[in-house]
């Protein structure tokens, strides 16, 4: 079997396993943690970083999720990646979008609801950052005003990216119900049985 991903689901791995689940593609999933088995020097001369996920496709070596993905439905995902310039250019501001504008909120909710005792949380922080989420979340509320998917009718890789990305709001029950076109995308999204089957993962 050429290709395989190395990572796990309770990691941004999850990503990466939703993109293969959604397309269906055969691949070896190598349940890989962000710990210890990412620092080993076998795992290390895949992916420097020491951290997950890594896909391996033939001669390929990839890491960083979002450049999986893309690479993964462009190759393997028929109509899940778009068809002409303009929408593979949104699938990539989406994708980027995602890590740029949620991710750094999101995780300041991650770090103090997952990682610290509730003695030890950082209110302030935590108040500041759903506060500050509002703006892209408006943002993207007032995107899917007219249409169920970023790029229109039909689910892509732009939506499966920014969905996982956000997957961590739902995990810190961050609630965004008040934004009811992405409450709306985010079910759509969710409920996807690949993202079921991404989850069961190691």
């Amino acid at each position: 079997m050429a290709l395989t991903l190395y990572g796990m689901s309770k990691s941004r791995a999850l990503r990466s396993i939703w993109a293969a689940e959604e397309i269906g593609i055969d691949y070896e999933h190598v349940p890989t943690s962000f710990t210890g088995e990412s620092k080993a020097p076998e795992y290390l001369a895949l992916n420097p970083n020491g951290r997950v996920p890594t896909l391996v496709d033939g001669d390929l070596v990839l890491f960083e999720s979002m450049a999986i993905n893309l690479y993964l439905a462009k190759k393997y995902g028929g109509a899940l990646y778009p068809d002409n310039p303009a929408d593979e250019a949104r699938a990539i501001q989406w994708s980027i979008w995602g890590l740029s504008e949620i991710e750094p909120l999101q995780m300041e909710l991650v770090v103090n609801v997952l990682m610290r005792s509730k003695e030890d949380q950082d209110q302030a922080a935590m108040q500041g950052a759903a506060k500050a989420l509002q703006r892209p979340l408006k943002v993207l509320d007032g995107v899917l005003d007219d249409r169920p998917y970023l790029l229109g009718d039909t689910f892509s890789i732009a939506d499966l990216n920014l969905a996982a990305v956000m997957a961590l709001l739902a995990m810190v029950k961050h609630d965004y119900s008040e934004h009811s076109n992405v409450k709306r995308w985010a079910d759509a999204c969710y409920g996807r049985p690949s993202y079921a089957a991404a989850r069961a993962k190691d």
